[in-house]
């Protein structure tokens, strides 16, 4: 099974000083970088979900999705817009997960399916590191139409998605959100 993964790289970095997240130096690479790595043994077919200027992804060879149908509407709106991309390819499933996750493990999509799932670490869901079915699409578009917030986790009850722990020693779901987290990181890399 070939999965279609989707790189949620659309945030605004607002607790980096608006640092496009996705070209945060880690050990001499971007935060993408790292996260191709890891994620092109696993999938056949990775796209990129980020708004603004699609051409400072053009180094990485990449379809890059925009959220302009659902804009505006946070990282369910990149999921979204993965869902109908993976749909045009044929996919059965899509597996998202954020640019500043640089360690996820090598074995997280074989985990992840069937979809839906969601990765979890020491009883701490990461929302976004995920399995979508694609048949969700039309339901998670009236999710986002509907007024309210529109928070990952009642998405991913919505879908149905069962949770699926990860075992290691240090969290392979590190997000990297804040200056600390990279500290964290570059520490972490350092070891490795």
């Amino acid at each position: 099974m070939m999965i279609h993964a989707l790189i949620l790289a659309g945030g605004a970095g607002s607790r980096m000083d608006g640092a496009d997240k996705a070209f945060v130096d880690l050990a001499s690479r971007p935060l993408i970088a790292h996260l191709l790595v890891r994620l092109v043994s696993q999938a056949g077919t990775i796209a990129i979900s980020a708004n603004g200027d699609p051409a400072r992804f053009a180094a990485f060879g990449l379809p890059v999705l925009a959220d302009a149908e659902l804009a505006g509407k946070g990282p369910l709106a990149g999921v979204a817009a993965g869902l109908a991309w993976a749909a045009g390819q044929g996919a059965e499933a899509l597996l998202t997960v954020p640019v500043d996750t640089p360690f996820i493990p090598p074995d997280l999509a074989a985990n992840l399916h069937p979809a839906p799932a969601v990765a979890a670490w020491q009883g701490r869901q990461h929302h976004l590191v995920a399995t979508w079915p694609v048949t969700f699409l039309p339901a998670l578009r009236e999710f986002l139409a509907a007024p309210g917030a529109r928070k990952v986790r009642d998405a991913l009850a919505l879908c149905g998605t069962r949770q699926v722990a990860f075992t290691a020693p240090q969290d392979p779901f590190l997000n990297i959100n804040t200056w600390e987290d990279l500290a964290t990181a570059r520490q972490l890399t350092a070891e490795r």
